[in-house]
């Protein structure tokens, strides 16, 4: 099903993407404004691009969102029938380090968003979950009904907001997707939007970064593991195919959808040495590297099973391959605005 197919049925009304302006926040508003969708962005520009939203013509409101009299105001000037949920911070060691701005972000401040959704009768919400949520994986591929045990304060703090949706159905009627990615990696296949993150500590960008020597070197954390080459492996997932189960998880919803949770990603694991392997040959440059010990947490392998996405949603990704995501990641780094943003 094309995302255009998939939004028939959503006849009128507007979507709320809160966060909006991120990396996968902003390839999603795309994608909606491509199908037609009426969207208004919500972003306080912690970590988003100002312009990422407003080079796509999309209304832009800054605030919090924990803002209880801005969202009154954005619920009863938009007729909103859905909010996609992007806005949350990401990052596992920050999280370690500052546990209460992780759960004041990312689950206390989002109950303000649900308490203004039940005023005003917005019950579709479309979660940006994560597999960190699953914690260290006892069986692969990881289904939906593997145990969540998270071991970060991230993981938690998204865990925690997964179960409130839970508890909010039988109690007002709101109905959720909760889509749990894997590894973001990848920018738009036209070079229109990108992956810019500060810091910036995904793979992908990191060893495309030492291929232009705009680092000294890529750090490589283990090569020890009980894997085949003893680096982690890791299921990479295309930004647009990410952003496109959003319009699906849309559709899903406005079709009378139950609330269900699926798995995004490729299927497939691919290690670390592997991706320092297609880097050269993308960019035709040595990627230097440092090798490291393995981090704490860090589990050897993780790889979705991503079966109930194509049950449920008619999703699957379409860009499989790794090459296809550093390739166009490596077209926005070197493109002409040297693939930087800033708000």
């Amino acid at each position: 099903m094309s995302s255009a197919q998939s939004v028939a049925s959503f006849k009128a009304g507007c979507v709320l993407v809160t966060g909006g302006a991120g990396y996968i926040g902003s390839h999603t508003v795309k994608q909606l404004k491509a199908v037609g969708i009426h969207v208004v962005v919500l972003d306080n520009l912690v970590h988003g691009h100002r312009q990422a939203v407003l080079s796509l013509n999309v209304p832009l409101v800054e605030g919090d969102l924990g803002d209880e009299t801005l969202l009154a105001s954005l619920f009863s000037s938009h007729p909103i029938d859905t909010v996609i949920h992007f806005a949350a911070y990401a990052y596992v060691g920050e999280s370690v380090d500052e546990p209460l701005r992780y759960y004041r972000n990312n689950t206390a401040a989002p109950l303000v968003l649900l308490d203004a959704m039940r005023r005003h009768e917005c019950r579709a919400f479309i979660f940006s979950s994560t597999c960190a949520t699953y914690g260290d994986p006892v069986a692969l591929p990881i289904t939906e009904e593997h145990p969540q045990n998270p071991i970060n304060p991230y993981g938690r703090s998204k865990l925690m907001l997964e179960q409130i949706l839970r508890d909010c159905e039988p109690a007002w009627g709101l109905r959720s997707v909760c889509l749990r990615y894997f590894n973001a990696c990848g920018c738009s296949i036209d070079g229109s939007l990108g992956e810019d993150h500060d810091p910036e500590t995904h793979l992908i960008p990191r060893v495309l970064m030492a291929a232009r020597g705009e680092i000294e070197a890529v750090t490589v954390f283990g090569t020890d593991y009980p894997t085949p080459d003893g680096t982690c492996i890791r299921d990479y997932i295309h930004v647009e195919d990410l952003a496109r189960a959003h319009i699906l998880a849309l559709d899903y919803l406005t079709r009378g959808g139950a609330s269900t949770a699926c798995n995004l990603g490729a299927g497939s694991g691919v290690s670390v040495r592997s991706i320092l392997e297609i880097a050269e040959n993308v960019t035709g440059r040595p990627v230097p590297v440092r090798y490291g010990p393995r981090r704490p947490g860090d589990p050897p392998e993780l790889v979705a099973d991503p079966s109930r996405a194509r049950e449920l949603l008619g999703w699957q990704a379409e860009h499989p391959g790794v090459s296809s995501a550093v390739e166009s990641a490596w077209r926005w780094m070197t493109g002409p605005r040297q693939g930087r943003y800033r708000a």
